[in-house]
């Protein structure tokens, strides 16, 4: 056989066992036997072998796996990809409709979706072929998984469409594929996946794409982001026809409606059938269908203002409640956080849940020893929701809010527009070493090697008390404190030299205004350029600026009109602390995995979403170090269920203790 007929044959073969695939794993309704299947399919690995030069980037057996990586690779998305406000109940989706139509006199249509349990991906193609696949991140930086991606063969390695695209959907694993992957690990007593969703999104972010191919990942794609040269649509509906045309998967279950009454009705129905699905949905998506009026309406600096996520009831769990904490945030917020006999709520063990304020103390009547329910309602941390009072035998201890700061006894106040108590004294410790590790923070400054061990240690000593302290630290005498050695002071204080050249936005963050998150931030940052001119800004030249609400704009007129605020930023800007905007730069990101850099972490109990292997390798890729025993040395202690001895020397030596839930939030995306 020629070389231009072994071409085409492969060309052909490629064409067809694409076009079967494509039959079983999206439109569910296959033609040809797996026996003629696997027959075509051998052929085509045959002549790919003999002929590597005429393999084709849309091959289906490019989707076996590729070598392992040593790391992912962090990509910026063109555009955002933006989370969704929540819904819990129908009061909220009245007021979401209210709300559209507040800002439009036109018609309204919504298109309802079932809201996937996974994790969101964004696929780019350019001139027709799958070049790239990443994870959402924080929405504006992901990593790349395309390896991982091109595993599940749903998503088409080509499409029939000519310009640059990038699709956007949510990857998951299907219960049946779930129950037989734990079924697998459990004979290999391995750690069982807690959930699907978990399930998924580390079967993605494995380094070996053959781990994630054996493990019948699936996708639902159900939008657009970046979309050049391309065939346009005016409606999602439209889009989602068009996905469906260029060969991706979408859900069908999708339905549009002109009245929010029959958006109700739809969310009714799937909250009562939802676990007759083979795959697991946790709630509802509401999004305006015309295109043009989701530009019109625009974006919040979290959250398109056109869509909405309406949430499924949250599981419940019964515990006891042994203890009340209080905490002092920066703002001088007092916060309450009952401690409780650990235990399993949606696929996490849980020992600490939030009561939010004193109100809710005495609405909910909670006591010491009391038996309560928790709930998950689309937070991370739970909170306790009841008391079960008929459970009370009488030792229980009525709690009382103290009128003093745990933290500097100073008199605690309500203000006018808060339930919070909340601590006046700018000099309070709590508060001024919380601000400390909020500037130093890796969303803010990110200085490495200056976490909240190492604040709590220099603050104690006396060497910081403000954020400009930070930058006057000497190496003699940072070399006298414990844990304190040649290489890690050379570390801080290159780490905080560094921190002086990051742009403007990352400090407008660190100051910890109020209201003032890094998508904010970046906004201010972006629109005056420079530090002086947001301060010469007034409350109308601020407020007018897209995705900065009234609240931001007055909380920052009122940060940067206080007195100790200008003479700070004098003494940073004679610091040398750059106060000037920079512009977005993936070079600025390069070290932005380092989460746990120069710490020492140890991994005790059962972890229910990762074996012990993931949570190593996860912890190792972001810089830290496991090691097998708690010491004066270790920085964290990552304790799952049914800790012992470390959990204990942990609580000894006074070591900072991870849940499994923290570690999921604090390295998912990075």
């Amino acid at each position: 056989m020629s070389n231009e007929k072994i071409k085409q044959r492969i060309k052909t073969l490629v064409e067809q066992l694409n076009s079967y695939a494509h039959e079983y794993y999206v439109l569910d309704s296959p033609t040809a036997l797996d026996q003629d299947y696997d027959e075509l399919y051998q052929e085509l690995v045959t002549l790919e072998n003999k002929h590597p030069e005429f393999q084709l980037n849309d091959s289906p057996t490019k989707r076996v796996g590729d070598t392992p990586l040593s790391e992912f690779v962090r990509v910026r998305h063109n555009m955002p990809m933006y989370s969704l406000g929540n819904a819990f109940n129908e009061s909220d989706l009245f007021d979401f409709n209210r709300r559209i139509k507040e800002r439009t006199s036109e018609p309204v249509e919504y298109i309802c979706e079932l809201k996937i349990d996974g994790l969101a991906i964004s696929l780019t193609y350019e001139a027709g072929q799958f070049v790239q696949g990443a994870t959402r991140g924080d929405g504006t930086i992901g990593e790349d998984i395309t390896a991982n991606l091109k595993t599940i063969n749903s998503i088409p390695l080509s499409i029939k469409e000519s310009g640059t695209i990038e699709v956007r959907g949510e990857a998951y694993m299907p219960k049946a594929a779930f129950d037989e992957l734990n079924e697998s690990r459990l004979k290999n007593e391995e750690a069982l996946f807690a959930n699907p969703r978990n399930a998924a999104a580390g079967s993605l972010r494995q380094l070996d794409s053959k781990v994630a191919a054996r493990r019948h990942l699936d996708v639902f794609m159900f939008g657009y982001g970046r979309w050049e040269n391309a065939q346009e649509q005016t409606t999602h509906s439209e889009r989602l026809t068009y996905l469906s045309k260029l060969g991706f998967k979408t859900n069908q279950e999708w339905k549009k409606f002109t009245r929010i009454e029959d958006v109700l009705e739809y969310v009714a129905y799937w909250t009562e059938h939802r676990h007759d699905l083979p795959y697991e949905i946790d709630g509802i998506v509401i999004k305006v269908n015309h295109l043009q009026l989701q530009t019109d309406l625009g974006h919040t600096a979290r959250n398109p203002r056109w869509a909405i996520a309406y949430k499924f009831p949250a599981i419940e769990a019964k515990t006891t409640l042994t203890d009340i904490e209080l905490s002092v945030g920066r703002t001088g917020v007092v916060t309450p956080t009952a401690i409780l006999d650990p235990v399993l709520i949606d696929g996490s063990t849980v020992g600490r849940a939030t009561l939010h304020n004193a109100d809710q103390i005495k609405l909910l009547d909670v006591r010491i020893g009391d038996k309560v329910i928790l709930k998950k309602a689309g937070d991370i941390i739970p909170k306790v929701v009841r008391v079960i009072t008929e459970e009370r035998t009488g030792k229980e201890i009525p709690y009382e809010m103290p009128k003093t700061c745990p933290a500097c006894q100073s008199d605690l106040v309500h203000l006018d527009d808060e339930v919070a108590l909340r601590c006046l004294n700018p000099d309070c410790p709590a508060q001024l070493k919380e601000g400390l590790i909020h500037f130093v923070s890796r969303e803010a400054m990110d200085v490495k090697g200056l976490g909240e061990r190492v604040i709590e240690q220099l603050y104690n000593e006396s060497l910081i008390s403000s954020i400009a302290d930070i930058y006057t630290l000497e190496r003699s005498r940072l070399l006298t404190l414990e844990r304190m050695g040649e290489k890690s002071v050379n570390n801080l204080l290159e780490a905080i030299e560094a921190s002086k050249n990051n742009s403007l936005e990352k400090l407008i963050f660190g100051l910890g205004i109020r209201h003032i998150g890094t998508k904010a931030a970046s906004i201010l940052a972006a629109n005056f350029k420079t530090m002086d001119a947001l301060m010469k800004a007034n409350y109308e030249e601020i407020v007018a600026i897209d995705e900065i609400g009234e609240i931001m704009a007055a909380s920052v007129i009122k940060y940067l009109n206080e007195p100790h605020v200008k003479g700070l930023l004098n003494s940073l800007t004679n610091m040398g602390i750059n106060m000037t905007y920079k512009g977005p730069a993936l070079e600025q990101l390069a070290d932005e995995n380092l989460l746990f850099a120069n710490k020492k972490i140890v991994l005790t109990g059962k972890l229910a979403s990762y074996t012990r292997r993931e949570a190593k390798e996860i912890i190792e890729s972001l810089g830290g170090e496991v090691t097998s025993s708690v010491s004066k040395n270790t920085d964290i202690v990552v304790a799952g269920a049914d800790a012992g001895s470390k959990y204990d020397q942990a609580v000894k030596l006074d070591v900072e203790i991870w849940d499994e839930e923290t570690l999921k939030k604090e390295t998912d995306g990075k």
